[in-house]
């Protein structure tokens, strides 16, 4: 059997309820091949047995593992240890990501699902909280990336995860456009963010209210707003200056904001009219829209203004 090349492996742990599943689900999406709760003395097994002659190009897939206080033999001194020793034995590019979160905000997941901590089985998921963080020290102080969830829902988790781990490929930036609406709050990782208040508020029409941004009849009633073309170009123009020159100056990641009050009509409508645009001129972008599965709310667009058709 031939010696098998190094492969990128990806070794997601860190707090229980921190959001493990969610990175592992969205890194699958993305193509990777993924694993959860191994057993770590398998992981050795698993790296060398070669991919069915069908499916050859998966030995190409980056691979991410999680593991946790829950996988069995489960000891962070001799995982770290087991890491060293497969980067000497068989040159594998392995990095650690860590999922951090805090203590109040774990007590509260766990209380809003009912559901029990590993280490808590029969006492407060203070306790196991507590406990866990002392057993995974060892692999936070190794771990080459860091992901604090205490202020991240499950989307905006997923969309860092997009905008991290997405076609890494050298020399090239990774660019990400969302949609929001202000409402929620602004994105945490943004790096450009266009306030779209300004067009018609599809909102204000109840025909329209139940759809999104991504419908004909809701994207032609923005389009109609008399400032839509020359914002739109204008915007396109500043995106089209900026990214080349991002990627000029080696910024790996661009994370593209589009918001509306809601984050289900204008924001939409317009991140996925700039993510087509993009593609035109050769990049490849992903698109998320955070709030998209949100609600139609009143309260939320605010009053509609006389006359225009929209809202603030």
């Amino acid at each position: 059997m031939s010696k098998r090349r190094p492969k990128q492996i990806l070794l997601v742990t860190g707090m229980s309820g921190a959001g493990k599943s969610t990175v592992l689900r969205t890194l699958e999406d993305l193509g990777w091949e993924t694993v959860d709760n191994l057993p770590l003395l398998l992981l050795n097994r698993l790296l060398d047995t070669p991919p069915p002659e069908s499916t050859e190009s998966d030995d190409e897939r980056p691979l991410a593992i999680g593991i946790g206080v829950a996988t069995r033999g489960f000891d962070a001194e001799s995982i770290v240890r087991r890491i060293k020793k497969l980067r000497e034995d068989h040159g594998h590019d392995i990095g650690t990501l860590f999922l951090e979160c805090a203590g109040s905000e774990l007590e509260r997941r766990y209380s809003e699902t009912r559901r029990r901590h590993p280490l808590a089985q029969d006492r407060p998921a203070s306790d196991g909280i507590a406990r866990e963080r002392e057993l995974l020290m060892p692999l936070r102080r190794w771990s080459n990336r860091l992901i604090d969830t205490t202020a991240l829902g499950s989307n905006e988790l997923a969309q860092q995860i997009r905008s991290t781990f997405s076609g890494e490929r050298l020399g090239e930036t990774v660019v990400s456009v969302m949609s929001f609406g202000f409402a929620r709050g602004l994105p945490s990782n943004a790096d450009l963010v266009f306030d779209m208040r300004f067009l018609r508020n599809p909102h204000w029409d109840e025909a329209l209210r139940p759809g999104t941004g991504r419908d004909a009849d809701v994207s032609a009633h923005i389009a109609a707003d008399p400032a839509y073309g020359q914002a739109m170009a204008q915007i396109e123009s500043l995106l089209l200056l900026l990214l080349p020159r991002y990627q000029a100056e080696g910024k790996a990641y661009v994370t593209i904001a589009f918001g509306c009050t809601g984050g289900r009509h204008r924001s939409v409508h317009v991140a996925e009219r700039m993510a087509a645009r993009l593609r035109d001129e050769g990049f490849s972008p992903t698109v998320t829209h955070r709030d998209l599965q949100t609600a139609p709310q009143d309260s939320l667009e605010g009053a509609p203004v006389a006359g225009s058709g929209g809202g603030v």
